[in-house]
């Protein structure tokens, strides 16, 4: 293999750890809401903050990591988040209430979402912008997928040593991230931007928000992170409180979702640079409102199974496989010398509105699983809404500048 390409396998298996990092820590310990309930005394809509706010902390650092590693460089930004999540996981280790638990978790999550910001951009740094799709076909592959097999090993961790082992886990898996970046990550930023970076975040993001093609592109993936963000936060209520389930089945569950959107993955990686990013998302478009409307007429049928949860969501899976890489791609590639802004700015908004989906679904849940299946729905309907209106837009302005 070449020195060239071997060097750039390197930097992805790199940034595939440090991106893994931040989503596996939001979910390790959903399996564990009940236990977590019943520990601290609370009702399901508190415990349930323990995910909100980490979203809200993992949304809003995003504005903020992305413009400072354009101005500062990749490297220090990324070191200085992997230690933040490092103390935001111990406060979480020794947390003796809910109130201290959530404020954990928000320190936990405004360091650990430097990976998934910066990890785009140092990407958009080395590659061109189809084979950035490919790249992060890979990468997404451990941001998705973290999430997905961490209910799995939360489950078995808190059917064992209960909640708090879970975040042991985390804290070692923390410290071996942060070792191979401070040994191995090189600088990837070739010209820093100038000016403060703090007075620039509003006129940059302002900048890309007047473009249709980020706007389609950023806005496509919130609205599918609706969906995958809602099943995360009402399925374990329906596993466990509506179909009587343990928490290690519902992690048992999920791995053939897991499976699904590796495959997902794999080929997208393989298959966007020659189909091209934005056909890849428009037929990811088609898996994802699909499996949203089977989830929906099943549960409208009164059919409330193990089959009819995550049924439909392994149909979505193949969606997100297709949309989110390729989503990514050309939200970062809209203007290079910005790519941690936009970096920042979309995975923003995919918190954002998660996190207020999560919330809703979460509190919404009773004893029928619609609250969930209804937001799968909008999130679909919406992300592929979207799309076509943003590619439709960049379509016209790119047909409008060839005639001038």
């Amino acid at each position: 293999m070449p020195t060239q390409e071997r060097d750039q396998w390197i930097l992805l298996a790199i940034l595939i750890a440090a991106t893994a990092l931040g989503p596996m820590t939001l979910n390790i310990f959903i399996p564990s809401m009940p236990g977590l309930q019943a520990d601290f005394d609370v009702v399901y809509g508190t415990a349930q903050l323990t995910l909100s706010f980490y979203l809200v902390g993992l949304a809003g650092a995003q504005l903020v990591h992305g413009p400072l590693s354009d101005r500062y460089g990749r490297r220090p930004v990324m070191i200085g988040g992997l230690a933040l999540h490092f103390i935001g996981t111990l406060a979480c280790l020794a947390a003796p209430t809910i109130g201290l638990l959530i404020a954990g978790r928000l320190v936990q999550a405004i360091g650990g979402c430097v990976g998934m910001v910066v990890g785009r951009a140092i990407v958009r740094d080395r590659f061109d912008r189809e084979r950035t799709a490919s790249m992060l076909a890979y990468i997404t592959m451990a941001m998705v997928v973290a999430p997905m097999v961490a209910p799995t090993i939360g489950g078995f961790l808190d059917n064992i040593y209960g909640w708090r082992a879970s975040f042991i886990f985390v804290l070692l898996n923390c410290l071996i991230v942060l070792g191979i970046i401070w040994k191995w990550l090189p600088e990837t930023l070739a010209v820093k931007s100038t000016g403060n970076a703090f007075l620039s975040i509003p006129r940059d993001f302002a900048r890309l928000l007047r473009k249709w093609e980020f706007c389609g592109y950023s806005f496509q993936l919130s609205f599918n992170s609706i969906i995958f963000l809602s099943f995360l936060s009402g399925a374990p209520y329906v596993v466990s409180e509506i179909l009587g389930l343990t928490p290690g089945d519902y992690g048992l569950y999920f791995i053939p979702i897991v499976a699904i959107y590796m495959v997902g993955n794999f080929v997208s990686a393989r298959v966007s640079p020659k189909v091209g990013i934005d056909r890849m998302i428009s037929l990811g478009c088609v898996f994802v409102v699909g499996g949203a409307a089977i989830g929906l007429a099943m549960d409208l049928a009164g059919v409330v199974t193990v089959f009819s949860l995550f049924g439909p969501m392994g149909i979505i899976s193949i969606g997100h496989a297709f949309s989110f890489p390729n989503g990514m791609a050309g939200a970062v590639s809209v203007d290079p010398k910005m790519a941690g802004a936009a970096a920042g700015l979309s995975g923003f908004l995919q918190m954002a509105l998660g996190a207020v989906a999560s919330f809703v679904v979460g509190s919404m849940m009773a004893d029928s699983p619609r609250p969930l299946v209804i937001a799968m729905f909008i999130g679909a309907v919406l992300a592929t809404a979207a799309h076509f209106i943003g590619l439709a837009k960049k379509n016209s302005e790119g047909a409008k500048s060839s005639e001038k």
